[in-house]
């Protein structure tokens, strides 16, 4: 006998609760969460004693720091589109009420008390944040600290291109001092190419800060932007050293900044570093080397002689005690030109000689004559080419391709990296000190995501593993100075 079991249809009577006494965020947030981890393993209580300074004893009682601090974590971890967003949906998530330490019935602040504590606060807690997580992760034993990648990436700056103006350099100037900007003091150093006399006449009157750059010649119409610099270390990724500068900047002029910060972040020695072909240049490469670091960098393309079938710069001999060139047919070239923004001189071989050599037509098309440029430092530059050859180096730029690519990915797609979200030059380093921050916390927490699933542990390979700063030095002071390439690569 077949019995049917009858089931009477219920209906919920939706109705406001008065009192909530039974209500337990703890557990409604579930064990693995993810800001359960952030809540154990970060500690934002310090940001109380450091802005102690900036509140007095009497007068309105502000929102609690920490609470504050939580919010801008919250701001960037959860990509909210702005504070006011951040604080429209505060009520509606319970995980978030539950990290803030903030019940149902507390009332949510105002979204004008954020930029009000950035203004008061300063960019150094936000520096100290960003300090504190790598700290953490080298403690972790998430940083290897020898091994470093670095790259830029340009922000958009929150003004549109309708705000720029074009006029001379004196209304420029009195523009950015009606808006109290300092006029930055560019390096001799730095190339011609990175500020335009066009950029110089044009001004962005909603952030003054950021010049208009673009993003290359096929890139359109130039607009205010910008500038990300980041260090990361090998081992898992962690971002151990950032510089933010308006997007005019030269990348190759921010290398000793960020090595110099990576290693007083980690307390760790810099043995090499990694980076593409917008490093590659002489200053950079003899700055390392001299510091006894490897430039793991690919080097700049010099003209392809060798591919249309014509005498590269390693088939002519340099005479360092007459300080002379010898083509390969043995005549001799001198110094003749010396260009003091490239530091290097052009040895040239005499005209007449070079029009009736048998071996012109292997050599130079030119009319004059051919040329060859050598650098005040070239022994150094030699080792460093040399280091940028090795097949660690090939290996390293290889893995770069994930590892640095894939940090600003995630930090594109996960924390609204590639725009800026306020104004002014100190707040997108707020910004950039944030989402590092935030990006080093998910990898202390465990991490999520293919960027971050990449960073595996490998194998160290090639001579690096053994070869530290000390074993360089004392080979430099046995030889009387930096060694030679050969001497180098056979002690390595």
């Amino acid at each position: 006998m077949l019995y049917k079991l009858l089931i009477m249809m219920g209906k919920h009577d939706a109705q406001k609760e008065l009192f909530s006494y039974s209500v337990d965020l703890d557990r409604r947030v579930h064990a693995d969460h993810p800001l359960r981890r952030v809540q154990a393993m970060i500690n934002f209580g310090f940001v109380r004693e450091a802005v102690a300074h900036t509140y007095g004893d009497n007068g309105h009682v502000s929102v609690d720091p920490v609470v504050l601090l939580k919010l801008m974590f919250l701001l960037f971890q959860e990509n909210v589109r702005s504070e006011r967003e951040l604080m429209r949906r505060l009520p509606e998530r319970l995980d978030w009420l539950w990290f803030l330490g903030y019940g149902l019935d507390d009332e949510v602040p105002h979204h004008s008390v954020l930029s009000k504590a950035r203004a008061r606060w300063g960019g150094e807690l936000f520096e100290e944040l960003f300090v504190r997580t790598v700290q953490q992760c080298v403690e972790a034993g998430l940083v290897d600290g020898a091994k470093v990648h670095v790259d830029g990436s340009l922000i958009d700056a929150d003004a549109s291109r309708d705000s720029v103006i074009k006029a001379d350099e004196a209304t420029v100037a009195r523009i950015k001092a009606a808006y109290a900007v300092q006029e930055r003091k560019l390096d001799e150093s730095q190339p011609p190419s990175a500020r335009s006399e066009t950029n110089r006449q044009l001004v962005s009157t909603t952030d003054p800060d950021a010049p208009c750059v673009s993003k290359g010649p096929a890139s359109g119409t130039a607009r205010p932007r910008y500038k990300h610099h980041r260090l990361v270390d090998d081992r898992r990724g962690v971002i151990t050293a950032v510089a933010t500068t308006p997007g005019d900047v030269a990348e190759p002029t921010q290398v000793g900044a960020l090595v110099q910060q990576h290693e007083n972040n980690t307390d760790r020695t810099v043995t090499a570093v990694v980076a593409d072909r917008g490093y590659g240049t002489v200053e950079t490469y003899c700055a390392l080397v001299e510091q006894g670091v490897r430039p793991h960098i690919s080097p700049l393309l010099p003209p392809d002689h060798k591919s249309q079938g014509r005498f590269t710069k390693a088939d002519f001999l340099y005479d360092a005690r007459h300080d002379l060139y010898y083509c390969p047919a043995g005549q001799p070239m001198p110094p003749k030109r010396w260009h003091s923004r490239r530091q290097m001189t052009d040895y040239v071989a005499d005209r007449k000689t070079c029009a009736g050599c048998p071996l012109r037509s292997r050599c130079t098309a030119s009319k004059v004559g051919r040329s060859v440029a050598r650098h005040w430092k070239e022994a150094t530059w030699e080792v460093a080419l040399a280091l940028a050859r090795l097949p660690e180096a090939y290996s390293d730029r290889r893995r770069r391709r994930y590892l640095m690519e894939g940090s600003f990915a995630q930090a594109a797609n996960k924390h609204h990296f590639k725009r800026a979200r306020w104004r002014r030059l100190w707040r997108q380093q707020v910004q950039d000190w944030l989402i590092a921050a935030v990006q080093n916390i998910a990898i202390l927490c465990g991490g999520v995501g293919s960027a971050v699933r990449a960073l595996l542990p490998r194998t160290p390979r090639g001579p690096s593993a053994a070869l530290g700063r000390l074993r360089w030095l004392h080979i430099a002071a046995e030889n009387g100075g930096l060694p030679d390439t050969e001497d180098f690569l056979l002690a390595a």
